[in-house]
């Protein structure tokens, strides 16, 4: 069984929920379903379940309400003599089917004895016409891939190298050497396999990473059937040509991502809604340009001049096709993997709470990061190559005095080291940066 973070937050929403639902959101496959019923199983005596895909006759139950009354009148119903007060969890699977029932839910939550679960994909699609949002009678839990920490647990690394890691990162110190090796061999596999659980669980089970490529692609395909079946009818083909774009885009020498690939006169505005779509359905990361550098950084946001990444690392990797696996698995780092590096460093900093965003202008040049830290902007780099001190914008944004940016990160292959404000950290020292 994979160890998830989310599985805290799912405890604590337990201890202390006061009559709240909980409601686990994420791109399908990320591991929703399996982490809920996990959960349930160490920690009720009953459950009753419904996934409205799969139970025709409950979605129309549930569509057919329109009071809270209505609801647990169908959830009885269908429940038999499974609700028993007191003990009984109701979790309800694939709620995008039936996104009023999160409406009826929040009454359920404060008058009834049992306990509420509810998990579904592209809810941040299906949520935004809701006719009545109920905030305040949820606790909302967001599931993304496996980071990086946690496919090091999933293959067996424990805290003292972790915390080894964390304690070089903290002093600016070299990572003692064997811990480095054994981290950075791990990276290399996480930029193959990446952290949807499927992949990874069939990778530890065969070590075969033809099998892993086999759950990747069905993934990518099945992500692909969501546009068809959730996107409005007129995006459709629009939203699938941007999704199939997007991995040629991050190879691109920018990876910013060009309109005209989707038409000669092709412009943001044209195109807004769909790319809003992607990143809505998780599957999908937005970096935006920033206008300066300072905090906060969304009030000087480019929404128009942005790079979409992929929500999974591995996914990409798939996308890139069967020769850029064989040389990743060949050990050929000395090509220039970049886009699947930043496309590694965007999850890592989404999956820790932080809004991605880089920097570009004629004078600078650009930066492919700018977060938010301890209120400070931190820059953020990635090289993976072997010429990872050659990084003019960086040395630019650093020398004007007027954007008060006192130090900066390269991410790279190498071991830690210092010069000057720049700390040169291994790639996989991207998940020390926590908000």
């Amino acid at each position: 069984m994979l160890k998830r973070k989310a599985e805290k937050s799912l405890m604590e929403w337990k201890k202390d929920h006061h009559k709240e639902a909980l409601l686990v959101m994420g791109a399908r496959q990320v591991g929703k379903t399996f982490l809920i019923e996990s959960f349930i199983e160490d920690n009720y005596r009953h459950v009753v379940k419904f996934d409205l895909v799969d139970q025709a006759d409950v979605k129309r139950a549930f569509d057919a309400a329109t009071s809270s009354d209505d609801l647990f009148l169908a959830i009885s119903a269908f429940a038999g003599a499974g609700l028993v007060p007191g003990s009984t969890v109701v979790f309800i699977d694939e709620v995008q089917e039936c996104k009023e029932a999160l409406t009826l839910i929040k009454y359920l939550a404060q008058r009834t004895e049992y306990d509420f679960i509810l998990s579904g994909s592209l809810l941040g699609v299906e949520l935004k016409d809701m006719r009545s949002a109920p905030v305040g009678y949820l606790t909302i839990v967001e599931m993304f891939p496996l980071d990086f920490e946690e496919f090091c647990w999933a293959n067996g690394v424990g805290n003292e190298t972790w915390q080894e890691m964390l304690a070089a990162f903290r002093e600016k110190r070299p990572v003692q050497a064997a811990v480095h090796e054994r981290l950075l061999k791990l990276l290399h596999l996480y930029l193959l396999i990446g952290g949807m659980p499927r992949p990874v669980d069939a990778f530890l089970r065969s070590t075969n990473v033809a099998v892993a490529q086999q759950r990747q692609m069905d993934i990518l395909d099945l992500y692909r059937f969501d546009i068809a079946k959730y996107a409005n009818v007129d995006k459709k083909l629009m939203i699938r040509e941007i999704y199939d774009e997007m991995p040629s885009q991050l190879d691109s020498q920018s990876k910013r991502f060009n309109f005209s690939t989707l038409a000669p006169r092709g412009t943001y505005e044209r195109y807004k809604e769909d790319f809003v779509w992607l990143v809505d359905a998780g599957v999908a990361i937005s970096v935006r340009n920033v206008k300066e550098p300072k905090r906060p950084l969304r009030l000087s946001e480019d929404r128009s001049f942005f790079k979409l990444f992929m929500n999974d690392v591995g996914l990409l990797s798939r996308a890139f096709g069967l020769e850029t696996a064989r040389s990743m698995v060949s050990n050929e780092f000395n090509m220039n993997y970049g886009a699947i590096y930043e496309n590694a460093v965007a999850e890592e900093l989404r999956s820790h709470g932080f809004s991605g965003f880089f920097f570009r202008n004629r004078k600078v040049g650009e930066v492919d990061f700018l977060i938010q830290l301890h209120d400070a902007v931190l820059p953020i780099e990635v090289k993976s190559g072997k010429s990872y001190k050659r990084h003019n914008a960086l040395r630019n944004l650093l020398d004007t005095t007027n954007y008060g940016i006192s130090e900066a990160i390269v991410l790279c292959e190498d071991n830690l080291s210092v010069d000057g404000a720049i700390a040169y950290c291994p790639v996989y020292m991207v998940a020390a940066l926590k908000r």
